[in-house]
C-alpha cells in the first residue's frame, strides 16, 4: 500500500545545492521555461469554487497559489537581473502571505498565467545567456539568507516551480474534475 502524498512538500523540501553542473542548470532552466504552460494545463477547467478551494488544509487556495507563483517569480527575476548588473546588491525581502491577501489575489488566475508567460520568456532568455563563469560568482545579498549565487537562486526557483505545480496536481488528483465549460476567465484583462 502506498503512502498518501505529503500535501505540504509533495516533492520534498528544497535541498539548496551550493553548485550545479551545466546539465543541472540546463534542466532547471527548462523547468522554468515549461512552467507557464504546465500551470495553465493544471488549472484548465477548474471552476471558481475549485479555484477558491485550498489545495491542502490550512493552505492557500488554488487561485492564491497561482498568483503567489507570479509574485515570487517576478521577485526572483528582478533579483537575478540586479545580480547581473550590480556587484552583489542587497535585495528586499517580502511577505508572500501578505501579498496573497491583497485585492488582486481575487482576480482570475489566468491574469497571472499571462504574466508568467511573458516573464518566463524574458527570464529564460536571460538565464540561457549567462556566461558559465558568472553562475557561481555573481549573486545578491538577501536580508535573511545572506549571499545567494545565481545558480543557487536558479535551483531554488526550479524547485519552487515543481513544488507548487505538484500542489495543484495533487489537488486535481484528489477532487472530481470540474464539468466541461468554456473558461471565459482566460479572456479577462
Amino acid at each position: 500500500m502506498s503512502e498518501p502524498p505529503n500535501l505540504q512538500y509533495p516533492i520534498g523540501k528544497c535541498e539548496h545545492p551550493e553548485t550545479l553542473t551545466t546539465e543541472e542548470r540546463s534542466i532547471a532552466i527548462d523547468i522554468l521555461a515549461a512552467l507557464p504552460q504546465q500551470l495553465a494545463t493544471a488549472i484548465d477547467g477548474l471552476n471558481d469554487a475549485q479555484l477558491n478551494t485550498p489545495y491542502r488544509p490550512d493552505g492557500w487556495t488554488i487561485r492564491q497559489l497561482v498568483h503567489h507563483i507570479a509574485d515570487s517569480d517576478l521577485t526572483a527575476y528582478s533579483w537575478m537581473r540586479l545580480s547581473l548588473t550590480e556587484d552583489w546588491p542587497t535585495v528586499f525581502d517580502y511577505n508572500p502571505a501578505s501579498l496573497a491577501e491583497l485585492p488582486d489575489s481575487a482576480l482570475s488566475p489566468f491574469i497571472s498565467l499571462q504574466l508568467l508567460e511573458c516573464l518566463h520568456q524574458r527570464w529564460v532568455t536571460t538565464l540561457r545567456a549567462i556566461p558559465e563563469s558568472d553562475w557561481a560568482t555573481r549573486g545578491y545579498i538577501h536580508p535573511e539568507s545572506g549571499r545567494c549565487t545565481l545558480e543557487q537562486t536558479l535551483a531554488m526557483y526550479a524547485w519552487h516551480s515543481r513544488h507548487h505545480l505538484a500542489h495543484i496536481l495533487n489537488y486535481r488528483n484528489t477532487t472530481k474534475p470540474a464539468p466541461p465549460q468554456a473558461n471565459l476567465a482566460r479572456l479577462v484583462y
